[in-house]
C-alpha cells in the first residue's frame, strides 16, 4: 500500500517524471488555470451577495492546485466527476466562464441550461459528468464510468472527487467494495480540507494513522496522501494513481490535504466560529496554493511578478465579463421546464410515450 511520502521525498517531486515533462508554457499554463478559478469565484461570490444570484454557492477558493494539477495529467479516454463544489473542475476540464457564470445566474445559456445552477455543471463532451448535490452520490456513478471504460476495453479512468465529509457514506463504501471486487480503473480523490460543513475531521471521522485513505486497507486497496499546496506533488501522486488504473485496471484513494477560505457555502454565517480567524488566515498566509505555484516559477525563472500580475488582470477581466454574459442572457422559458429530464421523453420514443422510461414491457 501506498504511504505518505517524508519531508526528504517532497523536495524531489519536481524532478518527478511527470514533472520534469512540463514546458514553461505548460507551467504558466497551470498558473494561469489556477488563477482564473480563483477570480470567477471571487466574481461569483460579489454577484451572490448582490442578489444577481439565488441558491447554494459553494466556492472552490483555496484547493484550485487539487483540480486543476490533477486533471492537468487527464487523456482523452479519462473522465472526471464531482460533487458539489465543482466550479474549479469544471473550469480546469475546460467548460468555459461564460456558461459556467450563466449556470450561476439561472440563465439558459448556462451549460445546464439556467436548470441546475452552482452544484450542477455538466458537459459531457468534455468527459465531465458533474457536479452532484448528494453527499457521495457521485462515488458509485464514479465506479460505474469506470466500469463503462473497462467493459469497452479502453484504457483509461475516471477520477472521482469527494469531500472528507463523504468519506462516512454508505454509498461511497459500497463503491469502494465494487471497485475493489471487479477491478476498476477509478481514482477517488478526498479533497480534505479539515471540514464537514461546520464540523471538523477529528469529531467526524475515525481513521487509521495514516489518515482518511488509509481506510483503502479494509479492502486491500492502494492509497495515498498528498500536500495539496504543491503542484508538483499532486501531479506526481495523481501520475501513479492513473498509472494504476491505466495499466492494472486497479482502484486507488487518493487523500489531498488543502483547505477552503470561506464557509462550506456562502449560507454559512458560522465560517469563522467553528474555525479561528487565525487558523483562516495562517493557511491563506503561508498555504496559498496560488502564491505557492507563482512563487515557484518566479524561482524557476519561468515568470515574473510582472507577468503574474498580467495573467491576474486578464483573468479577472474574463470572469467580469463572463458576469456581463449572464446577466444580459435570457431566463429558461416555462414551456422548457419538462425539458432535459428524461432522454426518452426529449426524443420521443415510444418508452418516453408510453412512460416505461427504464424497463421496457
Amino acid at each position: 500500500m501506498a504511504k505518505k511520502t517524508d519531508e526528504t521525498q517532497k523536495s524531489s517531486f519536481a524532478d518527478d517524471p511527470i514533472n520534469k515533462k512540463l514546458s514553461a508554457e505548460e507551467k504558466i499554463e497551470l498558473l494561469r488555470q489556477m488563477t482564473r478559478i480563483r477570480r470567477f469565484e471571487q466574481t461569483s461570490l460579489k454577484h451572490y451577495q448582490g442578489g444577481a444570484i439565488g441558491g447554494f454557492l459553494h466556492l472552490y477558493i483555496g484547493q484550485e492546485s487539487v483540480a486543476v494539477g490533477s486533471i492537468s495529467l487527464l487523456g482523452d479516454d479519462d473522465h472526471v466527476i464531482t460533487a458539489y463544489r465543482d466550479h474549479g473542475h469544471a473550469l480546469a476540464v475546460g467548460m468555459s466562464m461564460n456558461e459556467c457564470m450563466a449556470e450561476l445566474f439561472g440563465k439558459k445559456t448556462g451549460c445546464s441550461k439556467g436548470k441546475g445552477g452552482s452544484m450542477h455543471y455538466f458537459a459531457p463532451d468534455k468527459n465531465y459528468w458533474g457536479g452532484h448535490g448528494i453527499v457521495a452520490g457521485q462515488t458509485p456513478l464514479g465506479a460505474g464510468l469506470a466500469f463503462a471504460l473497462k467493459y469497452q476495453g479502453k484504457k483509461g479512468c475516471c477520477l472521482c472527487y469527494l469531500g472528507d465529509g463523504a468519506i462516512n457514506q454508505g454509498s461511497y463504501h459500497e463503491s469502494l467494495n465494487i471497485a475493489e471486487l471487479w477491478d476498476l480503473p477509478v481514482v477517488y480523490i478526498i479533497e480534505n480540507n479539515g471540514y464537514s460543513m461546520g464540523t471538523s475531521q477529528k469529531r467526524s471521522s475515525a481513521h487509521p494513522e495514516g489518515g482518511l485513505a488509509a481506510r483503502a486497507e479494509g479492502y486491500g486497496m492502494a492509497w495515498d496522501k498528498l500536500d495539496g499546496y504543491n503542484i508538483y506533488e499532486v501531479r506526481a501522486g495523481v501520475q501513479k494513481a492513473i498509472d494504476r488504473a491505466h495499466n492494472e485496471s486497479r482502484p486507488t484513494i487518493v487523500e489531498i490535504d488543502t483547505y477552503r477560505y470561506k464557509g462550506h457555502s456562502v449560507a454559512d454565517a458560522n465560517a469563522e466560529k467553528y474555525r479561528t480567524k487565525e487558523e483562516i488566515q495562517k493557511y491563506m498566509t503561508d498555504h496559498d496554493p496560488v502564491e505557492n505555484w507563482k512563487q515557484t516559477l518566479i524561482k524557476e525563472g519561468v515568470i515574473t511578478e510582472e507577468d503574474f500580475k498580467a495573467i491576474n488582470k486578464a483573468a479577472g477581466k474574463e470572469a467580469d465579463d463572463s458576469a456581463d454574459f449572464a446577466a444580459k442572457s435570457p431566463y429558461p422559458d416555462e414551456s422548457e421546464i419538462l425539458d432535459d429530464i428524461y432522454w426518452e421523453v426529449d426524443n420521443n420514443t415510444a418508452a418516453g410515450r408510453t412512460g416505461t422510461h427504464f424497463f421496457q414491457p
